[in-house]
């Protein structure tokens, strides 16, 4: 996505990016934690403390929702129109603050500036798709006869809460309240505790564009935070960007209330090269599919690469150039293509995996340390990393590291490949690259994915709908789609003329 040009320009200081408020924001106002718990956060660039946020508690989390709650009939009977241009006036908020919260982002969750500045493009332009979708929210009429109407129309559920992960902290906070608000619900954000300081500033900027408890921030863990939202009766529906336990939690969590949900988990995802295609193409590919801007930390990175035999040892001769771009370097630095690990906890994960490889006899040809630059010291980096010799049997192959871990496995028979790459639980995203169109195609119905790349890889295309299969999600997003989920069918049925026909209440099918 081509950068606004609102987002040019010298960085701000880094202090001055910070949210002024460290409280809850419900009911269009800060408040302090009823129990008065805080958590601090860390930079995981340098190790610095960011400060500390209030830890909300039961009683805190009852306050949002009922703000919400409050707030909710309201705005549902807003004018469709009225409420796109709250949307539209939040999205140019955003572009006009993108640096800052790019750089606040970065210092936040460890992700390099650039990468982050393009998060804000993205949930800019999620605002703006979303808002011009509300007079998509239609109805149908029934034909029942000329002395009768029948419509459906679809309505907004109420109260909505969206939980967010690490790797994307304001995309996924901003981007991901707009579907919810532009049907008419009102949403309760609840950001990642490793980072959740441009959700505060998100609130602080927004909090005169919508009504007082439209838009509602709590911070707090998800074990704690999280579980008290997720099974509020008067949460209508719960969206969360997670790992596939905290999606299994979540759904057990929700069952007291039948609640719906919309889920976007983890991904093992695949990257198939087939004998005809262009290695070049292939290396470039290989490492853009990996997200190492993001440490290699997105549910939709191609962390398995499957290379036929006759193009292997090319695209693995090709490799060193593309990685040498992502060396790691300072989150906030202008010049850093790859920044750190979200906290200490994900970075010992990782470097476990990267051991448990070599253990397990994969090849390590590329990366797998800790950089030791004095400037990085304090820091929670690790150099992107590659092994050859992946069999579908290693962990290496079959579990989600959320880290900038490239596993590359050969093959030879695509009955044997599918069976590979479809051998996991998860099924988000799949990537082809071939020159052969029936090739293509074929495989791309095969595969167990729900977005599916030929020739491409990474990127997502608003009105698109992206979701997994399998433990990869539930639900559909970034489309049309995803705004009916936050809405429900009604329907009405008029008669006109009560003379004569069936008693009124007789039960039964009229034909």
């Amino acid at each position: 996505m081509a950068m606004d040009q609102d987002m040019a320009g010298p960085l701000p200081d880094t202090a001055m990016v910070l949210p002024e408020h460290r409280a809850l924001f419900y009911g269009g106002a800060w408040h302090d934690a009823a129990q008065g718990r805080t958590f601090e956060v860390f930079s995981p660039g340098s190790g610095v403390s960011l400060g500390r946020v209030p830890d909300a508690a039961d009683e805190d989390v009852d306050a949002a929702v009922a703000a919400a709650r409050q707030a909710f009939p309201g705005w549902r009977d807003t004018a469709p129109a009225a409420r796109a241009q709250c949307l539209r006036a939040a999205a140019q908020i955003v572009r006009e603050h993108a640096q800052a919260l790019a750089l606040l982002d970065a210092l936040d969750c460890g992700n390099a500036f650039q990468a982050l500045l393009g998060d804000a493009a993205i949930a800019a332009a999620q605002l703006d798709f979303f808002a011009g979708l509300v007079t998509e929210i239609k109805g149908d009429t029934i034909p029942m006869g000329a002395d009768r109407l029948n419509y459906s129309l679809r309505e907004p559920l109420g109260v909505v809460a969206r939980i967010a992960a690490f790797n994307h902290p304001f995309m996924f906070a901003a981007g991901k309240m707009a579907a919810p608000l532009a049907a008419g619900n009102t949403v309760v954000i609840k950001p990642p505790e490793q980072a959740p300081l441009s959700a505060l500033r998100l609130a602080e900027l927004l909090q005169d564009v919508f009504p007082p408890g439209v838009l509602n921030v709590v911070c707090g863990s998800g074990k704690d935070t999280g579980r008290r939202l997720v099974r509020h009766p008067d949460v209508a529906k719960v969206g969360l960007i997670g790992s596939v336990a905290a999606g299994k939690a979540v759904m057990r969590d929700a069952a007291d209330t039948l609640k719906p949900l919309l889920l976007e988990l983890g991904g093992k995802n695949a990257l198939i090269a087939r004998p005809d295609s262009d290695p070049q193409a292939v290396a470039c590919a290989v490492v853009a599919g990996m997200n190492f801007a993001w440490c290699g930390q997105s549910c939709g990175s191609t962390s398995r690469v499957f290379l036929h035999d006759d193009i292997h040892d090319e695209v693995l001769r090709l490799l060193p150039a593309q990685l040498a771009r992502f060396r790691p370097g300072k989150p906030e630095s202008p010049a850093t293509a790859m920044g750190a690990i979200v906290d200490e906890r994900q970075h010992a994960r990782i470097l476990a995996f990267i051991k448990q490889g070599q253990e397990q006899g994969a090849q390590l040809i590329y990366g797998g340390n800790v950089p030791t630059e004095p400037a990085l010291a304090g820091g929670f980096y690790i150099e992107p990393t590659v092994f050859t010799g992946v069999t579908p049997a290693m962990a290496l192959a079959r579990e989600e590291i959320f880290g900038p871990v490239l596993s590359i496995l050969r093959w030879h028979d695509e009955a044997s490949l599918l069976r590979d790459v479809n051998g996991l639980d998860l099924g988000l995203t799949c990537s082809i690259w071939t020159r052969d169109l029936s090739a293509a195609l074929r495989l791309a119905h095969a595969v167990e994915a729900g977005y599916v790349w030929v020739n491409e890889v990474g990127r997502h295309f608003l009105g698109a709908p992206y979701g997994g299969f399998k433990q990869s999600g539930t639900g559909r997003e970034e489309c049309l789609e995803e705004l009916l989920a936050f809405t429900q069918s009604k329907n009405v049925h008029v008669r006109f003329d009560r003379t004569g026909g069936s008693a009124a209440g007789q039960g039964g099918v009229e034909e």
